[in-house]
């Protein structure tokens, strides 16, 4: 006689090779009975199991329901690559029964035979190689399980590795999996016409109605005779969309041409309405609440510029601007000019300043370079000090290499920004000087999910003195996205009860951040950093603290209660921690 510790092992014997009985199943209508790896696939496709656990079946209705669960079973099965199932009812008590399924042998893969004719069967060329590549890249390999959704995909790669460049027009000829239960193997056949080679020919574009066909030329579309490239496709389609011209954008070639040495290059557009106005508010940590307006026209004074003014009232900053950006030149050139007028109550210094300029863009890649010209005059009105104004023709570069795997919400990368500019006083400039700064980012993924970011700045502003050098020109530094625990530019020079810039600059940070499920992080930080006029003086300010990370469509924002050792304050400070 079996004891009850036997019966229960015995039991977990059976429960293991039948896979076992779900908790979806207790006391259900219908009970499956399948190994515990089919099991979510059955479960997930077949309605009957969620009937009413008090629904009995007549006999009729049983062969019924018997006939439909190995139907659908024997289908959904044979995708998996078991096509010699069992499936058999088993009677239980109070009228329910169970659908036992034995799925077989699983079929495996016994040949593949990949054939290709059209252009790519020449011998010339890399053509060869690219053959080679394309066996070699091939997905299904002889021994490896039969899978429908496997064979598909195998079949799509195969098919996008060709269409994707040159070849446009191919196409999958003939594909066959013969499949013979008895010996549980499948052979595979597929035949690819590559077509011909496709070469980029003339624009034709439609839809214009204020604008000429050459602002869409300056995008850079492809040129007539570069090889077909959906990538190069898809990259001037992208510059078209990003702009503020049109609405939509649609471009393609006609696959079925009887030219393919010279396909055109079909742009479809819907302009977008020119005039805009926009209204916002908001708040910041360092310059508190914010409203503002803004107006933008994008067929300024009947030409394809584009206006962007507004005004930005803020508790500690006040502007009014007008920008006028030039569409691209053909050389991929951006070209911009405008003009600002600001008031600025920061850490006790009120600053008054009105701009003009101009300013040339040139982006190559992972590389960004950027020349103005920019005249400003600027008063300068420090709590407890004497008011002062000085002005200054400054001629301005900036370098930028990004490269980061999202530029909202990197994890891998590093960003190095780097600024040289100054100013003659034989160039209406009240003082001579040279300012340098530089700013580096690492990110490092850390764990699966996790991300640790490195920060250093560092600038230098070569002049006799800081008086005549405007604001913009020295340095400051405290606050959000800098040396957080500090009030925002409170590190600087003490001039009367304010603090003003000064000609020296070094900042560190690290932080590390740790992603739950879903969109929300936490971080810990240390910040260490000051801005000074003296480099014997110089003296580290340090903060650190931790806050919450939230994932959103413009970047993690961040909430940060940071400690300022200096100044022995604690203080919430939030910003977009993006790659910048």
């Amino acid at each position: 006689m079996l004891r009850l510790p036997s019966l229960l092992r015995l039991l977990c014997v059976c429960l293991a090779l039948t896979g076992g009985v779900s908790a979806r199943a207790a006391g259900a209508a219908v009970v499956l009975q399948v190994p515990d790896a089919l099991r979510p696939l059955l479960e997930k496709h077949l309605d009957f199991l969620d009937l009413e656990p008090d629904q009995r079946f007549d006999a009729n209705a049983q062969v019924a329901l018997m006939r439909r669960a190995r139907k659908e079973i024997s289908e959904m099965l044979a995708t998996e690559g078991y096509f010699s199932p069992t499936i058999e009812r088993q009677d239980l008590e109070e009228g329910r029964f169970a659908v036992v399924v034995n799925p077989g042998v699983r079929t495996n893969i016994s040949s593949v035979d990949l054939r290709f004719t059209g252009d790519l069967a020449r011998e010339d060329g890399d053509r060869p190689a690219r053959l080679a590549a394309l066996r070699s890249s091939w997905g299904l390999r002889v021994g490896q399980p039969f899978r429908q959704a496997d064979w598909d995909a195998a079949k799509q790669r195969l098919l996008d590795a060709l269409s994707t460049r040159e070849y446009a027009a191919a196409n999958i000829v003939d594909s066959q999996a013969v499949i013979n239960p008895e010996t549980a193997s499948a052979e595979l056949k597929v035949e690819v016409d590559s077509g011909p080679v496709f070469r980029f020919g003339p624009l034709q574009v439609s839809g214009l109605s204020d604008y000429e066909v050459s602002l869409v030329e300056r995008y850079r579309p492809p040129e007539v005779g570069e090889l077909y490239s959906q990538e190069r496709l898809l990259r001037f389609l992208t510059a078209l969309q990003n702009t503020s011209y049109f609405a939509s954008v649609v471009v393609d070639i006609d696959r079925s041409t009887s030219t393919p040495e010279a396909v055109p290059v079909r742009v479809t557009v819907t302009e977008a309405k020119p005039r805009r106005i926009g209204f916002g508010g908001g708040i910041s940590s360092n310059t508190g609440y914010r409203v503002e307006t803004s107006y933008r026209d994008a067929h300024f004074m009947g030409r394809p510029w584009t206006l962007v003014s507004g005004v930005r009232l803020e508790q500690r900053r006040q502007l009014g601007y007008a920008d006028v950006f030039l569409p691209p030149s053909m050389s991929g050139y951006l070209d911009s000019a405008g003009v600002l007028a600001e008031h600025t109550n920061i850490s006790g210094l009120q600053t008054q300043r009105q701009s003009i300029g101009v300013v040339r863009t040139i982006p190559s890649g992972r590389m960004e370079n950027r020349f103005a010209l920019n005249y400003q005059q600027e008063i300068l009105t420090p709590e407890g000090s004497v008011r002062s104004s000085r002005s200054a023709l400054t001629a301005n570069w900036s370098w930028t290499y990004r490269a980061v795997d999202d530029i909202l919400d990197p994890r891998r990368g590093q960003v190095f920004n780097f600024q040289m500019g100054g100013a003659a006083r034989a160039l209406l400039s009240d003082r001579n000087f040279v300012r340098l700064y530089g700013r580096y980012q690492h990110f490092f993924p850390v764990a699966e999910r996790d991300v640790v970011i490195v920060r250093a700045e560092g600038g230098i502003t070569v002049a006799a003195a800081r008086d005549g050098v405007p604001q913009d020109f020295l340095f400051r530094t405290g606050g959000a996205q800098t040396v957080r625990g500090y009030a925002y530019q409170s590190l600087g020079v003490t001039e009367g009860s304010a603090t003003v810039g000064g000609r020296y600059l070094a900042v560190t940070s690290a932080e590390y951040v740790h992603w739950y499920g879903g969109n929300w992080g936490v971080a810990a930080f240390v910040d260490a950093g000051n801005a000074n006029d003296e480099r014997a003086l110089f003296k580290m300010n340090l903060g650190y603290g931790f806050g919450p990370r939230w994932r959103s469509p413009a970047g993690p924002i961040a909430v940060d209660l940071a400690y300022g050792q200096s100044d022995h304050r604690v203080r919430l400070q939030f910003a977009v921690a993006i790659a910048f």
